[in-house]
């Protein structure tokens, strides 16, 4: 009797034993080019900052590259969104990615400028007059240098770059059609130096502060109005505090994801590469959402009392010539012009 219950223990531990076993697989390719996980050994969890509100079309693609991710990991990588500065500012948020916190942010070529400065090019004036013009720089062999530069020399791994917000448009209280409308009117822009002197040599008197502040400042006549892309325009409800949708089209808002390389070092070789190939495709799956988005933006801005100034193009990219020669571009972009063969 003893003998067989000692038999009956060591079947049921066998049991036990086989059942708690988990066995990673090898991940398979699928016909996107991405990798699909079983069974994960280490699970990893990213946590995605952005300035933008929890209502911002972009912020529905991060929340789907977040599913596509977890889906193709098989949960080995979970993506948390954290919308409408949750986690600080950018700035704040990329010092963190660089010691190697499980942060990634919603950047822009003016703040990677900081660190390689001739990324900063993709943010200047009418550099490309479309999104499928800016896909056109990220396939050059120019700007794969400098994504390599942004890992080898500032621990900074571009997940995907072709992120689009948009074109930026004038928003003011008096129509402007000429870079000489815009001259004393203090308008809102990001700090980034490119877009700075950008501004200023198109006519304006650029003004770094918070995009949240916008429209209080505007209220209080500490500025004159902004320049921004109509998802942000329109979310900001500026339609309260601006007349003029001045339509200039000088920025086209490309806009990068980034994480740190230390943390992203950590990650095996097939979730790195489900990371990056998700993002790009979910961006370019984004950027015709937005472009039909923003068009219907600008629709409910003008039934809700706005008027758009159809203003002279030609005049601003002119102008904007000068920022090339200050910020010493020109021949970059002759650079990129010729690899594109434009």
């Amino acid at each position: 009797m003893k003998k067989m219950f000692l038999c009956g223990c060591a079947v049921l531990l066998a049991l036990s034993m086989a059942g708690c076993t988990k066995t990673t697989s090898a991940p398979s390719s699928t016909s996107g080019g991405a990798a699909s996980a079983a069974a994960p050994a280490k699970t990893f969890t990213l946590k995605m900052s952005t300035q933008l509100n929890e209502t911002h079309p972009m912020v529905d693609g991060f929340k789907e590259w977040a599913q596509n991710v977890e889906a193709k990991t098989n949960g080995g990588i979970t993506i948390q969104v954290y919308p409408s500065a949750q986690l600080g500012s950018d700035e704040d948020v990329i010092e963190q990615a660089l010691q190697g916190v499980n942060v990634a942010v919603l950047t822009d070529g003016g703040r990677m400028g900081n660190y390689v400065r001739e990324i900063g090019i993709i943010g200047m004036p009418y550099i490309v007059d479309n999104y499928d013009e800016l896909l056109k720089i990220m396939d050059t062999k120019t700007f794969a240098d400098w994504e390599t530069r942004l890992v080898s020399e500032n621990g900074i791994r571009v997940l995907a770059f072709n992120w689009y917000d948009g074109p930026r448009h004038f928003l003011t209280n008096t129509p402007v059609t000429t870079p000489a409308d815009l001259k004393g009117q203090r308008i809102r822009t990001p700090g980034a130096p490119v877009w700075a002197k950008s501004v200023e040599a198109m006519g304006a008197t650029p003004i770094a502060m918070g995009w949240n502040d916008s429209y209080n400042a505007i209220q209080s006549k500490s500025i004159d109005g902004v320049e921004a892309q109509h998802t942000a325009s329109f979310g900001a409800r500026l339609y309260e505090v601006v007349k003029y949708i001045d339509k200039t089209g000088h920025f086209q808002l490309a806009n990068g994801i980034i994480v740190g390389e230390k943390w992203f070092s950590q990650l095996p070789a097939d979730y790195q590469q489900i990371l990056i190939d998700e993002c790009q495709a979910a961006a370019t799956q984004n950027a015709r959402i937005v472009e039909r988005v923003a068009d219907d933006y600008e629709n409910q801005m003008v039934e809700k009392g706005m008027v758009v100034v159809e203003a002279d193009r030609n005049a601003f990219k002119a102008a904007a010539e000068t920022a090339y020669t200050t910020l010493e571009f020109a021949s970059l972009r002759d650079q990129l012009y010729a690899e594109l063969g434009k």
